[in-house]
């Protein structure tokens, strides 16, 4: 098993999905009341909104956040791809092999481990790391990713907060152009309609795109300490010479809560499969 940065990643089908079906929904709807998709097309509101919402985030989150949170905005379309079931039997095989031969006998796979935190946590593991120190240590990451990433799931907060407002400045600058040609009458209807536009614009950034955005990122940070926790009990029951049965007991719980079949129900499927 060559050595690399961890799990791959995979599209997060939900997430297209999910965008187009709001924009879907909404340009549907548009279309049901006898608009048409020109009546929102207006590339001035689009600048003022996006413009004014980036340029009060800079001026809102410290230059490492904001920069953490554009490379962070993949994890909203595209996810880890944890197999939790061959973490188990990974730490399970980890154990018989520590338990048969000393747990110094894994120092050479420490370096084939994918996972830079299983990497980490099994190098100290092997290194005779009390238990105690070796749980301090991991969680201190553990913690240390959380808020990181919270942090950068608060920038698409901050826009999702500055957008709707930006819009309405987008709308009162519009209509202060139609306020110049109240002389022809005619046109201040569709200046009105046209003002408007940045106010949805605004409206709907925040709503479909920046505060599920800050949302998704939250929900990634707690899959991914989720799984951190998985592995670090893993190791620490190692460290403890705790029966490999016993670890799987131990460890069963974390695949129930995020859904991956535990040892029975794959026993069950085999079984049914076979039948």
């Amino acid at each position: 098993m060559a050595k690399n940065s961890g799990p791959r990643m995979r599209p997060d089908f939900g997430s297209f999905a999910g965008l187009m079906v709001a924009l879907a929904g909404i340009m549907g709807g548009l279309l049901l009341e006898g608009g048409n998709i020109d009546d929102v097309t207006q590339a001035t509101g689009a600048i003022i909104v996006l413009g004014g919402t980036i340029g009060a985030v800079m001026v809102t989150s410290p230059t490492a956040a904001l920069v953490g949170a554009v490379r962070s905005l993949r994890l909203v379309f595209f996810q880890r791809a944890y197999d939790a079931r061959k973490l188990v039997d990974d730490v399970l095989t980890f154990a018989t092999r520590a338990r048969r031969n000393g747990i110094v006998s894994l120092e050479s796979d420490v370096d084939r481990i994918p996972d830079p935190f299983l990497r980490k946590a099994l190098g100290l593991a092997v290194d005779g790391t009390d238990v105690q120190d070796l749980q301090q240590i991991m969680h201190l990451e553990i913690d240390a990713d959380e808020r990181r990433s919270k942090t950068e799931a608060r920038v698409f907060d901050a826009a999702g907060g500055y957008a709707p407002t930006v819009g309405i400045i987008g709308a009162v600058l519009g209509l202060i152009q139609v306020m110049k040609h109240l002389d022809q009458i005619e046109m201040v209807g569709h200046g009105i309609a046209v003002a408007f536009v940045a106010t949805i614009y605004g409206v709907g950034s925040a709503n479909i795109l920046f505060l599920p955005a800050a949302a998704k990122l939250r929900a990634r940070a707690e899959e991914a300490s989720r799984m951190k926790e998985l592995m670090l009990d893993g190791v620490t029951s190692i460290v403890q010479g705790l029966h490999p049965k016993m670890i799987e007991q131990r460890l069963e719980p974390y695949l129930v809560e995020i859904g991956q079949p535990t040892t029975k129900a794959r026993a069950r499927a085999i079984r049914e499969e076979a039948a």
